[in-house]
């Protein structure tokens, strides 16, 4: 009798062990099975800033795609003052980008998505502005997403488009005296100028990459465009709990960011975790400028490549 129920319990103790190990193999192949990755870019920026990124996630088994929003990278269109270096010309040029809407960058995201698609859906990612692309992405289309995942990004869902956030406290410490050129009212963009002096790209740097090393960041800054067309800043994403509400979220929180506050961005997870509770933000840390693509990519690359399935 004891001889059966010692064999018995070595049974069920050899099953128990057999179930704990298939259930850590799955949870690690499906940690770290291939992902298909499309990550969108932030203001003024374009897909090759996302180089470092792309290239770890690849190493890892991932397909990765970066694209050019539209005004952006090889898209971009730009003030003639700039090109001769007309600096009083520049800043009251109007913009021939002016009339680029939002829904022109999420109809770009889009078609992407959709040649994207596969055994799984892919994981959007938005930096920056970028976040309120894949936010109107997200309602626009949640059938073609497996995750949003905003880093430093804006999450524009509670009070109208992302300039009504550039009003709030949270977002007076940012870091952008005497970077911002002109009138967007008179050149129809938000302008900088990635060609200006020694003094002015510092301030440039600080604002963005302060983590990065100056003789590093000059080829970042030299592939930024000068204008952001006013419809990614000015126009309402429409999200609602119904389509951009039910895709799941992540947020990359960059805690020593200048551009896009610390308090600013915990103020968005706030408010969308508190307008969708069944659907919360998964919350990642970097403590890192607004930009860790530059200064942290393998971190940033780690980071997504462990997000939840």
């Amino acid at each position: 009798m004891r001889r059966r129920q010692l064999l018995k319990n070595l049974g069920l103790a050899a099953g128990a062990a057999m179930l704990a190990a298939t259930g850590e193999a799955h949870a690690e192949t499906t940690a770290t099975r291939p992902r298909t990755y499309l990550l969108i870019h932030g203001a003024w920026h374009n897909a090759l800033h996302w180089a470092r990124v792309a290239r770890l996630l690849s190493a890892r088994g991932h397909r990765v795609l970066a694209i050019d929003l539209p005004g952006h990278g090889l898209s971009a269109k730009f003030p003639r003052a700039y090109l001769t270096g007309d600096a009083a010309g520049f800043v009251a040029e109007v913009s021939p980008q002016k009339d680029v809407r939002l829904d022109d960058g999420a109809d770009a995201v889009i078609a992407a998505l959709r040649e994207l698609q596969g055994e799984t859906r892919p994981i959007l990612v938005g930096h920056s502005m970028g976040g309120t692309v894949i936010t109107r992405v997200g309602e626009r289309a949640p059938e073609l997403v497996g995750r949003l995942v905003y880093l430093s990004a804006y999450c524009p869902v509670r009070r109208g488009p992302s300039s009504a956030y550039g009003e709030l406290p949270e977002a007076k410490v940012a870091t952008f005296a005497g970077l911002m050129l002109g009138d967007p009212k008179q050149t129809g963009v938000v302008r900088i100028n990635p060609r200006g002096d020694a003094t002015y790209r510092e301030l440039l740097r600080a604002a963005f990459y302060h983590d990065v090393p100056p003789d590093e960041f000059l080829a970042f800054a030299l592939a930024l465009t000068p204008d952001l067309p006013l419809g990614y800043w000015t126009t309402e994403v429409g999200a609602t709990k119904e389509r951009w509400g039910r895709v799941p979220r992540t947020f990359i929180r960059c805690t020593e960011d200048r551009a896009l506050p610390i308090g600013l961005q915990d103020l968005m997870i706030r408010e969308a975790d508190a307008w969708t509770p069944d659907n919360r933000f998964d919350r990642k840390t970097l403590k890192t400028s607004h930009s860790p693509f530059a200064s942290a990519p393998a971190d940033l690359a780690a980071l997504l490549h462990e997000l939840p399935p």
